[in-house]
């Protein structure tokens, strides 16, 4: 991470975009989910790095990179290519695409060859890795800032993909306000606004999109789009460059040509035969579960979690979700 930061700070200075080498280091850029030992002064075995990081940026760099410890995980290599895949399979060829919390870029890195022709369009709120998205996708349209300080004409993209941060919390956006929706629902209804009639929107995003008790975001969610598919990924799919178990699913929504009041199924919760509850659309397809659904005791006492099935490999369990 230093490394990618002080070869930025080069190209910086000499107002230049990076070489092809350059450009090696900057993607080494992980962000610092999982590294927030490294902002805090009293761990002596970080002393060290927290020491270089202080040296290094500036005052508000670094206040915008410690509170970036909560939800900068970026997503897995095996996971944007099933993605990918899906929205192929669904009839994508090319087009305008959006990612609006895209880190360095991951998901523009591992763009499919058939659809190269593409526009690409990218907001990160994060400054270093914004600028570190810029000089690594110098042909791309990137925005650093919030999402919510973004505004792009109304159904203008084909797609919008990305892993969008996930938290119990809410973003101050004057045009979604008045719907309350938490940041990850926030993402969906602003994206959905923003990619035109037909187009897709493919977002991994927290399992309480699908889970929450409330079914008034999904409601939200049926009236604009159509559900093409979902996947419920095991808890570990992000923990190798996340450091974190969390349960999570990829969504796969069409845009509608016009609101309809309508309430799919997939709206409400439903029981498994083991009696765990969780969204009817899994209940219904067991086999878009990438693992195996468990109640264990969580930090609010007992909650499901989906875990890995042994052995399990989940490049070819995504394989064969996609194509279900």
């Amino acid at each position: 991470n230093i490394e990618a930061i002080r070869t930025l700070f080069k190209l910086e200075q000499e107002h230049r975009g990076a070489t092809a080498e350059e450009q090696q280091v900057l993607s080494q850029y992980v962000g610092w989910g999982g590294l927030s030992d490294a902002f805090d002064p009293s761990k002596d075995n970080w002393a060290k790095e927290y020491a270089e990081l202080k040296n290094l940026l500036s005052e508000d760099e670094y206040t915008a990179a410690r509170s970036s410890t909560l939800n900068a995980h970026y997503t897995s290599p095996v996971v944007i290519r099933s993605i990918y895949e899906a929205v192929e399979k669904m009839g994508f060829k090319s087009g305008n695409i959006l990612e609006p919390s895209m880190g360095v870029g991951n998901f523009f890195g591992m763009l499919p060859d058939t659809m190269q022709d593409s526009r690409l369009y990218g907001v990160e709120l994060d400054s270093l890795t914004g600028r570190i998205a810029q000089q690594l996708y110098q042909k791309a349209s990137i925005t650093v800032q919030g999402y919510e300080r973004v505004s792009y004409p109304k159904d203008f993209f084909d797609a919008a993909v990305g892993n969008v941060p996930f938290g119990n919390y809410q973003v101050n956006d004057k045009a979604y306000n008045r719907l309350g929706f938490s940041i990850h629902n926030y993402f969906f209804a602003k994206a959905l606004d923003q990619v035109r009639p037909g187009g897709i929107v493919a977002f991994v995003t927290s399992r309480y999109t699908m889970d929450a008790k409330d079914p008034a975001v999904r409601r939200y969610l049926a009236q604009r789009a159509e559900l093409l598919g979902a996947i419920r990924l095991p808890n570990n799919a992000f923990k190798a460059n996340a450091g974190t178990e969390v349960v999570s699913d990829i969504l796969f929504l069409q845009k509608r040509d016009r609101l309809i009041d309508i309430e799919p199924d997939w709206v409400h919760l439903d029981t498994d035969e083991n009696g765990i509850e969780m969204n009817s659309y899994f209940v219904r397809h067991p086999e878009m579960v990438l693992g195996e659904m468990k109640m264990v005791t969580g930090r609010f006492g007992l909650e499901s979690t989906c875990e890995p099935y042994e052995n399990a490999n989940l490049e070819s369990q995504l394989a064969e979700a996609v194509s279900n």
